[in-house]
């Protein structure tokens, strides 16, 4: 059994299946419960997370038995969709096109006669910088708002709230430092989407686990929570696509 496996290292698929194609990265997360693969749809590779790095051969062995399954959803995965004029992006599950002013400005979301429209100023990347802060702005203020809902719903103390760029993770809390973080992507799902992270986020403040008390307390937010993770199943994908060459 190879012990040289770290945190981090990254293998070809095809080391361990032949034929197969594919990146795997080694992960270890002390807060995973066992072992586990996930897809990171904007890397375009598999990660393989094992609570301690000793484990990481096992988590290796484990990818290997999962090769047809990983090489399948990397083969299927969304291509990018750069922030450029003419595109059309969800924002709060509304297509919205994306317009070039023609001068420096920032970013803003107007509602024309046929829809949402970001129009912006800038060239490039710097039209996409400008388009991707509008979209953080939004992330914050509406996360902030329905972060602070559901911490009242629960008789919580306010927290530290920051908006980040995962490339996988919606969000994460921090109870011990009452500390959470969003991706700026959730801002491009529906609302009942993004109220459920809040809900999702804001209840580990009570429980730090995903036990059936967990879940109570998501219930007790937002309702039956299925339809919303779900629809995170499904579309996430193509949400990490936004932004992304």
């Amino acid at each position: 059994m190879n012990s040289s496996y770290r945190h981090g290292q990254r293998l070809p698929l095809e080391a361990l299946s032949p034929g197969k194609a594919g990146a795997l990265r080694l992960s270890v997360n002390p807060r995973a419960r066992r072992i586990s693969v996930r897809i990171d749809a904007r890397a375009g590779e598999a990660v393989i997370v094992a609570p301690r790095e000793r484990m990481l051969a096992q988590a290796v062995d484990f990818a290997r038995s999962r090769a047809d399954w990983i090489s399948e959803r990397l083969s299927a995965r969304v291509e990018g969709m750069p922030l450029a004029p003419g595109a059309v992006i969800p924002v709060q599950g509304r297509p919205t096109r994306l317009e070039a002013t023609g001068t420096s400005g920032a970013a803003r979301l107007v509602e024309a006669a046929d829809g949402p429209v970001i129009r912006s100023g800038g060239e490039g990347e710097a039209f996409a910088r400008r388009v991707e802060n509008l979209l953080k702005r939004l992330a914050r203020q509406t996360l902030t708002e329905r972060t602070e809902v559901h911490l009242r719903t629960l008789g919580q103390r306010p927290v530290r709230l920051s908006i980040v760029d995962t490339r996988s993770r919606w969000g994460s809390c921090s109870p011990h430092n009452r500390s959470i973080r969003y991706s700026w992507r959730v801002v491009l799902a529906p609302p009942a989407v993004l109220d459920y992270l809040a809900a999702h986020e804001v209840a580990h403040l009570v429980h730090g686990d995903h036990s059936p008390a967990y879940w109570s307390v998501v219930e007790r937010l937002v309702g039956d929570h299925r339809p919303f993770r779900a629809w995170l199943r499904r579309h996430g994908a193509a949400l990490h696509a936004v932004g992304a060459d």
